[in-house]
C-alpha cells in the first residue's frame, strides 16, 4: 500500500518576502508548515542576510521552479567601501581594511566596466557544486577549488547613492550573477575593498514586487481563520500565483484531451501552433482565446517536431 502523503496537495507559487537573518530553506519550511502543503521547494536561495522576493513553488509547481532559476533577477544592494571579507558580505571575517578615496568619476568608470556582457567567477560562498558538493562546504573548510568564470549580463546598472564609504546600487542580472562578486570586484578595481552591507531581491523573472507576501501576514491570516473557525485556506490560497506563472514568456501550444492523455503517460505527440524548437507551456484547449484553456506541464520540441513531455503536472497527485 502507497504511504500516505502528510499535508495537502495545493499547488502554485507564493512570492515570498525573505526575512533579514533567515535561511531560504527555514523560509520554506515555514511557508510549507503554514500552507500544510505535501510539497514546496524554492527557486534559488538568498543568502540569509538578504531580503526580498523568495518564489516559492508549492505541490505540483515544484516541477516548474528551475525555469525560474533560469530567469534574470533585480537586486538593490548598498556596498561597504574600504572593507574586504572573506565571504564579500558582511558576514565574513575581514581580509583588509583600506582609506577610501574614490570620486564619483572613479565610481562612475568603475561602474561602466560591469554593464552589458561581461566574465564572472563565481564566490567560494556560493551554492555552485564541485565534484557533488557545494563550493560554501569547501569555504567553509578553508579549500579553495577551483572555478570556471561564466559569462553574465548586467542589463541595467543604476547609481541610486555615493555616501562616503557607501555605495546603492539598483541591478538588473542575468541568471547566475552572483552580486557579492560584483561587489568584491567593485572593490578592487577602486583599489580600497568592498563587501554587501545589504541586499534586497526586488523581483525575478516577471513577478510583480505588489504580490510579495510576508511571513507575519500569513501567520496573521492563519490565526485569523483558527479564530474565525473557517478553513486557512479561505484566506490562504488566494495569495498563490498559478503554476504557469513560473514560465510566463515561455511560447504556449495547444492539445486536445487525448493528446494530454498521451503526454501524461510520456509519449510525444502533434500540437498546434508549436515552434520549430525549445521548450512550450502545454494547454487543453484550442488557442490562446480559450478561456478554459488547462496548463498540464511543460514540453519540448524534439527533432521530428512534436512536442514530447518534459515537466507534466499529475493529475489528483
Amino acid at each position: 500500500m502507497a504511504k500516505r502523503r502528510k499535508g495537502r496537495p495545493i499547488n502554485g507559487v507564493l512570492l515570498l518576502d525573505k526575512p533579514y537573518e533567515m535561511s531560504s530553506n527555514h523560509a520554506l519550511q515555514a511557508v510549507k508548515r503554514i500552507y500544510f502543503a505535501q510539497k514546496a521547494g524554492h527557486t534559488g536561495a538568498l543568502d540569509p542576510l538578504a531580503t526580498g522576493m523568495l518564489p516559492i513553488c508549492l505541490g505540483e509547481g515544484t516541477k516548474f521552479s528551475q525555469f525560474l532559476l533560469d530567469t534574470d533577477k533585480r537586486y538593490q544592494v548598498t556596498a561597504k567601501l574600504g572593507i574586504r571579507t572573506t565571504t564579500s558580505d558582511a558576514d565574513g571575517d575581514v581580509v583588509s581594511e583600506k582609506a577610501v578615496s574614490v570620486s564619483n568619476e572613479q565610481l562612475t568608470q568603475a561602474l561602466d566596466s560591469f554593464r552589458g556582457t561581461t566574465q564572472q567567477i563565481p564566490s567560494m560562498y556560493s551554492a555552485l557544486k564541485y565534484q557533488g558538493k557545494p563550493l560554501y562546504k569547501y569555504a567553509r573548510e578553508g579549500i579553495e577549488v577551483p572555478r570556471e568564470s561564466r559569462d553574465i549580463t548586467v542589463y541595467s546598472l543604476e547609481l541610486l547613492r555615493f555616501e562616503h564609504d557607501e555605495v546603492e546600487l539598483k541591478i538588473h542580472v542575468s541568471k547566475g550573477t552572483y552580486i557579492r562578486t560584483i561587489v568584491d570586484d567593485l572593490g578592487e578595481l577602486l583599489g580600497c575593498g568592498a563587501h554587501v552591507a545589504d541586499l534586497r531581491r526586488l523581483a525575478v523573472g516577471n513577478y510583480p514586487i505588489d504580490k510579495m507576501v510576508t511571513l507575519p501576514q500569513l501567520e496573521a491570516l492563519l490565526e485569523q481563520a483558527n479564530s474565525e473557525e473557517i478553513s486557512p485556506s479561505e484566506l490562504l490560497d488566494p495569495l498563490l500565483l498559478p503554476m504557469q506563472s513560473a514560465v510566463d514568456g515561455m511560447p504556449a501550444v495547444y492539445v486536445d484531451e487525448m493528446s494530454a492523455h498521451f503526454l501524461r503517460h510520456g509519449n510525444p505527440v502533434q500540437a498546434y501552433q508549436a515552434p520549430a524548437d525549445g521548450n512550450v507551456q502545454v494547454y487543453i484547449g484550442e488557442d490562446e482565446h480559450d478561456d478554459a484553456a488547462e496548463f498540464i506541464g511543460v514540453g519540448i520540441i524534439d527533432d521530428s517536431g512534436q512536442v514530447a513531455p518534459k515537466r507534466i503536472v499529475v493529475v489528483n497527485p
